[in-house]
């Protein structure tokens, strides 16, 4: 699933090529695709507007429209695609990449915004436009984001103090800390040199600290490199990235870079997880 650093990395995309455009026309095919209004209705409420300005909360894109907000959520395989022109558009495989394209958007300028996704699992919410998009509905129940500037360590601290859930999971946690999925948990933790195992109530503010301060140096290193690129992450035409380049704990196998210790491979909160016992230290 992309995370926060592959989502900035597709907005980045989005706002350089869609800024200032107008939809003419809008087709959906899978209905599921659309999470608050009926295939009809959003089709219609989309149609002339223009795309103005894209933001991100955690792993949420956020489009504001003329008179609407539009918030994406790519799930685990979620693209969006732009096509030139509508002949570049239908010389697409129809068996491999045509089957996974649920919406058309039909730009002004005769290009094609597509929404491709193999697994179903993202969704677009369309609403009307608000003076603050962080009170859209989606987003009600999205935490602050990693790289909030007013997120704070003692803030964490006091929102988990009693909470006996793996730290690990904790990351994960959407409504508590927003962008942090599981490659990048397992990096902040190494870097943090705390056992993803350990208990969140065990933790101290200066523990929560140094989370802090490795999720916001490492999220932001990611986003440099364009997020990471480890089975099908990719944006635009076929743009990846490469900060998996840089992990020192995810998906490794033998020594710690540290050395000494090999690199453990486990289960937490049923999520694949790598750490390693000696240098990150369980409370």
């Amino acid at each position: 699933m992309p995370e926060a650093p592959e989502v900035q990395n597709v907005i980045a995309y989005l706002q350089q090529e869609l800024t200032g455009a107008m939809i003419e026309k809008c087709t959906i095919t899978y209905p599921g695709l659309c999470s608050n209004l009926s295939v009809e209705q959003f089709e219609h409420d989309i149609a002339g507007e223009h795309f103005r300005s894209f933001y991100r909360l955690g792993k949420y894109i956020v489009i504001e429209l003329d008179d609407k907000d539009l918030v994406s959520h790519l799930r685990m395989e979620g693209k969006f695609l732009i096509f030139n022109n509508r002949a570049e558009f239908e010389a697409v495989d129809p068996i491999k990449d045509g089957k996974h394209i649920h919406a058309e958007f039909d730009l002004s300028d005769g290009r094609i915004l597509c929404y491709r996704d193999t697994r179903k699992f993202g969704r677009l919410s369309l609403y009307e436009k608000v003076k603050d998009w962080r009170t859209l509905p989606a987003l009600e129940k999205v935490g602050k984001d990693a790289l909030d500037e007013s997120l704070t360590a003692n803030d964490l601290f006091e929102a988990v103090k009693k909470r006996k859930a793996p730290i690990k999971n904790i990351l994960l946690d959407q409504s508590l800390i927003a962008g942090i999925g599981n490659i990048y948990a397992d990096e902040i933790l190494f870097e943090a040199g705390i056992s993803p195992k350990s208990a969140a109530s065990h933790l101290s503010l200066e523990d929560w600290q140094r989370i802090l301060n490795a999720a916001r140096r490492i999220l932001a290193e990611a986003m440099r490199c364009g997020g990471s690129t480890i089975r099908s992450f990719s944006y635009g035409t076929g743009h990846a990235g490469s900060y998996q380049d840089q992990l020192k704990v995810h998906g490794k196998e033998g020594k710690c870079q540290n050395g000494g210790t090999d690199v453990v491979y486990t289960r937490v909160g049923q999520r694949g997880t790598w750490y390693c016992p000696k240098c990150q230290i369980e409370k």
